[in-house]
């Protein structure tokens, strides 16, 4: 047995480090340990947690002395349909403009339902049959023929062999012919490999979440026979200022530690901005309701504004004191704003001088936005 130098017996013993980012399963596995031991509800086949305790998962709660901080916020309705439907053998749509939290919802069901949020399919223009059905090991498949050692499952097919729940995201990006290869896997349960004259038949608990963009529409709609088979939710963006606040600064915290950015206090006030400016150009119309707006061509989504604070959080930790400032953030805001150069720089100037220049306690905002614009 080679020995190893003192070198490579420090770098094997030394902590490997952190990924950047955890799957729910794993950010949230106290979370879900603690529900499964509170759990005293039925649980259909292959769940890990009944309907609700998965409702409790996504919304928040407690379970036993356990603290369950809530994954979505806003109705709850929408988040019992969504449930009720994965219990059922319908698959489930999440649709909506972009930052409505689809794929984090999808990612979280996974999660509570299967412990599995990995079984996931990225819908392309170039997602091909394989993707979603199944490929082959080439090397083996040109020595041996078809053979269930060449077969190469797909996240669908593992998910339908183990009961779980697969992800799908993007589905209208998908090609309309490569699409309907769910058709069968969705109303037959099953997966034909006529290769190897046999099939995949779903295992109890299996099902499927896709999600879709409202801005796609038209992109490769679904066919008839599809949409039959799904179950659609619309998940809207958020009601409220105060909702879609709660929302930034939750996921800006959670963020900040993960990145291991310093700790920089709270800011409330300029997360408000942020989130005020992007409701209002998204809207059209100020939020008072006395100013119409013109809207550039970029989604301004929740996602987006948490991407802008974040950016500001570090530009004040590493290069600011300490505290974010107007500054910090309208460097990050204007290029999130300004996607076209020119269509999106002139809305923007009106912007700031019809609805933020004279609105009382923003002028410092103001001055910032005008420096980097």
């Amino acid at each position: 047995m080679t020995k190893k130098t003192p070198k490579a017996q420090a770098l094997a013993e030394a902590p490997q480090p952190e990924v950047l980012r955890q799957h729910a399963e794993q950010q949230y596995a106290h979370e879900l340990a603690a529900l499964a031991e509170a759990d005293a509800f039925p649980r259909p086949p292959k769940w890990n947690l009944s309907p609700r305790a998965v409702l409790t998962y996504l919304l928040g709660g407690t379970a036993g002395d356990t603290e369950i901080t809530p994954k979505y916020v806003g109705e709850r309705r929408l988040m019992e349909i969504a449930v009720a439907t994965l219990a059922t053998d319908r698959a489930l749509l999440l649709i909506g403009v972009p930052g409505t939290a689809k794929s984090w919802v999808s990612e979280h069901l996974a999660a509570a339902i299967s412990g599995d949020s990995t079984l996931l399919v990225q819908g392309t223009a170039g997602t091909d049959e394989q993707a979603i059905r199944y490929g082959w090991n080439y090397a083996r498949l040109l020595a041996e023929g078809p053979s269930e050692a060449a077969l190469v499952e797909s996240p669908v097919m593992h998910a339908m062999r183990g009961g779980k729940i697969a992800r799908l995201e993007e589905l209208t990006r998908v090609q309309s012919d490569v699409q309907d290869t769910l058709i069968t896997v969705l109303s037959e349960k099953t997966l034909p490999v006529p290769e190897l004259n046999t099939e995949v038949q779903a295992v109890r608990g299996f099902n499927l979440i896709a999600t879709a963009n409202n801005r796609d529409k038209g992109v490769n709609e679904l066919s008839s026979a599809l949409k039959r088979r799904f179950n659609t939710v619309v998940l809207p963006v958020p009601d409220s200022l105060e909702d879609e606040l709660s929302i930034v600064t939750r996921r800006v915290d959670a963020l900040g530690r993960s990145l291991g950015l310093p700790e920089v206090p709270p800011a409330l006030d300029e997360l408000r901005r942020v989130v005020t400016v992007f409701r209002e150009l998204r809207s059209g119309v100020t939020e008072d309701g006395k100013t119409k707006l013109k809207t550039p061509s970029g989604s301004l989504s929740v996602a987006e504004a948490i991407s802008v604070a974040v950016n500001g959080l570090t530009l004040a930790a590493h290069f600011g004191d300490g505290e974010l400032s107007s500054r910090d953030i309208a460097a990050s805001l204007v290029g999130a704003v300004v996607k076209d150069p020119v269509q999106d720089q002139q809305v923007w100037n009106e912007y700031l001088e019809t609805a933020i220049k004279k609105r009382e306690g923003w002028k410092e905002f103001y001055l910032a936005c005008r420096e980097v614009s």
